[in-house]
């Protein structure tokens, strides 16, 4: 059985259709002949997100996700933390909908911890494509 939180650090934001969103985490999951077991998105601050990329990665700069995987075997676990605050200028940026960005967001975050890296121009473009195409999925 998944078990999917959402929760919020310096942020009263809230995610909006969590059910449809938790059904769409475990067909990715599947669909990567993954078995989706324990997911907690933890949506933050700009300065929350920082504080962490500082302390646990020592990167000193903001960023939209930062993943934490504790996957085992074919389960996959881990924390997805997201900053509200990259995810609405990324998408004014990218013109698009802060919802779509969002979910593009997430969506990134699950693929880190179904293995995906985004470090080098092709591994960029494979999560970009996986991305997309898991984007195309969404029901609703």
């Amino acid at each position: 059985m998944s078990s999917v939180s959402f929760a919020s650090e310096q942020t009263d934001f809230t995610v909006s259709d969590q059910k449809r969103l938790i059904a769409w985490f475990v067909l990715v999951t599947h669909a990567e002949n993954r078995t989706l077991s324990e997911l907690a998105f933890i949506f933050c601050s700009d300065e929350y997100l920082l504080d962490i990329n500082k302390r646990f990665l020592s990167h000193d700069y903001y960023t939209d996700v930062i993943t934490f995987d504790y996957s085992e075997s074919n389960y996959t676990s881990g924390d997805v933390f997201i900053s509200v605050d990259r995810v609405s200028d990324n998408a004014k940026l990218a013109n698009q909908t802060t919802e779509n960005e969002l979910h593009r967001v997430m969506v990134h975050g699950v693929l880190h911890l179904l293995g995906y890296k985004d470090k080098t121009s092709a591994e960029k473009s494979e999560m970009t494509s996986k991305e997309d195409f898991y984007l195309t999925l969404r029901a609703f």
